[in-house]
């Protein structure tokens, strides 16, 4: 990493083979990479998540025969990865947003509690 490179903060799931495959693997790993080194993506790759939350986004990552999404945050020190799923569906199941809400509004907490 280099030094203004932005730790990836997991707070549920990770990329792993399986159920992704090595190209999946690896396609998701170098975007992340690029949000580590401060990138914005956009569409194919990325897309706005308000629904969830200020600065956060869906990062897109299709596989051989499935679509996975990695529900991300941007924060200026950290990249939060909130949720890892196989998309099934043209929406994001409410329950993954419900979960990612309460996911950052509980690392928010503790947060603001380490300061």
């Amino acid at each position: 990493m280099g030094r203004r490179d932005r730790p990836l903060v997991w707070l549920r799931g990770e990329v792993k083979t399986p159920p992704f495959s090595q190209a999946a693997r690896l396609e998701a790993g170098y975007l992340l990479r690029l949000l580590q080194q401060g990138e914005s993506l956009g569409l194919p790759h990325s897309r706005p998540m308000p629904v969830i939350g200020p600065r956060c986004h869906e990062l897109r990552i299709n596989d051989e025969a499935r679509t996975f999404r990695i529900i991300y945050r941007t924060d200026t020190d950290a990249v939060v990865m909130l949720n890892v799923f196989q998309k099934k569906t043209q929406q994001t199941p409410q329950s993954v947003i419900a979960v990612c809400k309460r996911r950052l509004r509980e690392y928010d907490r503790i947060d603001e509690a380490g300061e």
